[in-house]
């Protein structure tokens, strides 16, 4: 029987780290702030941004909030951006993804300032870490290192291969995985022999977008498996881009959907706004 990595409990874990940290910011009289920007009322956006507020409440980040409308031009969203930018009392700018058909994502996020980037998006947040150096990281592949590290599961000298090649996702997932110390592969549609590249992997990180694509037959006997994907079933649960209920047997530890990967992105963005005070 597999390990369940319980990505609800260590992201508690450290939401209450954070917690502490940021209440003796406030006693030496630093604020940490968050802009979040949602343009139009999709439902799961409007989700997300939820959660976002209600852990900027917990762990004691101000939160101010910006809904526009869907029909918004882009001219106007780049003016909010400026004037968050050279506000002093902001820390960190998020735009909620995706954007109106009629808005360049990629013009937005890189209006947004390298300082006050806290999704990692930005082309110098992705330089520097690339480069190593130190800045804002990809919430999402930043809390699987932290599943991995708090799970104790060794990553240094391991051969980790990564199914997805997205910029959210695989591609920044790959360069923490080689700050580790990791032997890493990245796997893509167009990569021939997956299974054969699936079955070396000691960690096996399924980024794919494609439900339950990644059977037992993916798998190595003992691996670690991280499923980053999330979508519904025929019966209308949420599953992963993993198999859960043939690959968990086979397995020495996984992470299962809901409450494994998901709950750390939240978390890692919360420590990108600390991170802004730290420095």
């Amino acid at each position: 029987m597999a390990k369940l990595i319980d990505g609800k409990k260590i992201a508690q874990e450290i939401k209450d780290e954070l917690k502490e940290e940021v209440s003796r910011f406030k006693e030496a009289g630093r604020k940490i702030s968050l802009a979040v920007i949602q343009v139009g009322n999709d439902a799961a956006s409007s989700v997300y941004v939820n959660n976002k507020k209600k852990a900027c409440e917990y762990i004691g980040i101000e939160s101010l909030s910006y809904q526009l409308a869907a029909d918004t031009v882009q001219e106007e969203l780049l003016k909010l951006i400026t004037t968050l930018n050279e506000d002093e009392q902001v820390n960190g700018i998020l735009v909620q993804l995706p954007l109106p058909e009629h808005m360049d994502e990629d013009t937005i996020l890189k209006a947004i300032s390298p300082k006050k980037d806290v999704d990692g998006f930005h082309p110098i947040s992705v330089g520097r870490l690339w480069l190593g150096e130190k800045g804002f990281l990809s919430c999402t592949p930043a809390g699987v290192i932290q599943l991995l590290k708090r799970s104790n599961i060794e990553i240094e000298g391991k051969e980790c291969v990564i199914v997805g090649r997205s910029n959210i996702v695989g591609k920044p997932m790959a360069a923490l995985l080689l700050r580790e110390n990791a032997t890493v592969t990245i796997a893509h549609s167009k990569t021939k022999n997956l299974q054969e590249i699936t079955k070396r992997a000691d960690i096996l990180i399924a980024a794919v977008g494609k439900k339950k694509m990644i059977t037992a037959e993916y798998v190595k006997e003992g691996a670690v498996v991280i499923d980053v994907g999330i979508h519904r079933d025929e019966n209308n649960r949420l599953c992963g881009d993993v198999d859960f209920e043939a690959v968990e047997d086979k397995v020495l530890a996984i992470t299962p959907v809901p409450g494994g990967v998901g709950p750390m992105t939240i978390v890692m963005l919360m420590d990108n706004c600390v991170e802004t005070v730290r420095n």
